[in-house]
């Protein structure tokens, strides 16, 4: 049984789509995906799905590409949604600097204190409802990890689509978070591939943060949840692993890190 801890199968890529889609996850033995809101709206429909599909749970927050959008209001909608026993997690939340290193034509876009503000909001919900938190960093690992050191050992977070070295996971580790890879472990990348082979299997799980990061024969086209399969074979060999061990060690952790039956 896998696992898939990232999913937005809310998103238009797959609209009418997803009998089909949880149809092929259950033929490649994925038989529980978490569905991750950005917003109060995503976050909403992620529940719906929950509640309409028994393999489905859902997380809900506010990503930093939608830092602005934050109110007193949104913030107490998204505890209303949270106190839902489908729900497992508050995310995807964290913070995204990839924009802001970029064109001016992304002056709308959450500057910095907005999106720290907003990430410390959720991380206050992920405290006071008792949920782990699914943390989003791109570009961002300083912030990311001077924010989490605030939360030693108070909170439970994972930090999804890791993308950073080995130095950086071994930080995040010994503040006793998890790390979780997606299909881009499948591409040429050598310091992901290195922290693979140096992180416990113990401490990750696996997603695919689908419609995006197709595994690499799947490149160009919709990513979904059987794919997942892909990412534990990639860690498997990385790590010189049997597959049925990265599908037993995954799963392990992340029925117990969301609370999953």
């Amino acid at each position: 049984m896998y696992i898939d801890t990232h999913a937005h199968l809310d998103f238009p890529e797959f609209k009418t789509e997803v009998p089909a889609v949880l149809g092929r996850a259950r033929e490649s033995h994925v038989e529980r995906i978490i569905n991750v809101g950005v917003d109060y709206e995503t976050s909403k429909h992620s529940l719906d799905l929950a509640r309409k599909y028994p393999e489905i749970y859902a997380a809900v927050g506010v990503h930093p590409h939608c830092a602005k959008e934050l109110s007193i209001e949104m913030k107490g909608q998204i505890m209303t949604l949270a106190n839902h026993e489908k729900v497992v997690a508050i995310g995807e939340i964290g913070l995204d600097y990839y924009h802001l290193k970029r064109s001016s034509q992304y002056a709308h876009y959450p500057n910095r204190d907005e999106q720290i503000f907003c990430f410390e909001q959720m991380l206050d919900l992920a405290l006071e409802t008792g949920l782990p938190a699914i943390i989003h960093n791109r570009e961002a690992d300083a912030d990311i990890l001077g924010i989490l050191k605030s939360y030693h050992g108070q909170l439970r977070a994972v930090v999804h689509c890791f993308s950073s070295n080995a130095d950086y996971a071994e930080k995040i580790l010994d503040l006793g978070f998890a790390i979780s890879f997606t299909g881009n472990i499948t591409y040429k990348n050598p310091d992901i591939h290195e922290a693979i082979k140096k992180i416990p299997l113990g401490s990750m799980m696996i997603e695919t943060d689908c419609p995006y990061l197709a595994p690499a024969q799947y490149r160009g086209k919709r990513n979904e949840s059987a794919y997942v399969i892909e990412t534990a074979r990639k860690i498997a060999q990385l790590k010189g692993l049997s597959l049925a061990e990265v599908e037993e060690e995954t799963t392990k952790k992340a029925k117990k890190f969301f609370g999953l039956k």
